[in-house]
């Protein structure tokens, strides 16, 4: 079974979300070297990197829409994470 390393921690926010720009910069700032290792670790176990990328602009755009529907439908703060139906349908039955 191949485990995943440990890629890094996410830092906490310094800016709080109504300093809307600079929360967001300080986020893709944050996410970067995680998204740089991670794509590293996909091209080192034989992935293509662009083909990687690709994947996860996917995975995030599917994540956004179920989020999104999940608001919509006022379940609030649950939004943010992925449902039952939603990690079925990404093939996650853990």
């Amino acid at each position: 079974m191949n485990t995943m390393p440990d890629i890094g921690s996410v830092p906490a926010p310094t800016h709080s979300k109504s300093e809307l720009l600079a929360y967001e910069t300080e986020c893709r700032d944050a996410l970067r070297p995680l998204l740089e290792s991670l794509l590293g670790m996909a091209e080192a176990a034989g992935w293509n990197r662009r083909t990687a990328a690709s994947t996860l602009m996917f995975l995030a755009a599917q994540h956004l829409s179920a989020a999104s529907k999940t608001s919509a439908s006022g379940a609030g703060p649950a939004a943010d994470r992925p449902t039952a139906s939603t990690d079925h349908q990404q093939g996650n039955t853990t």
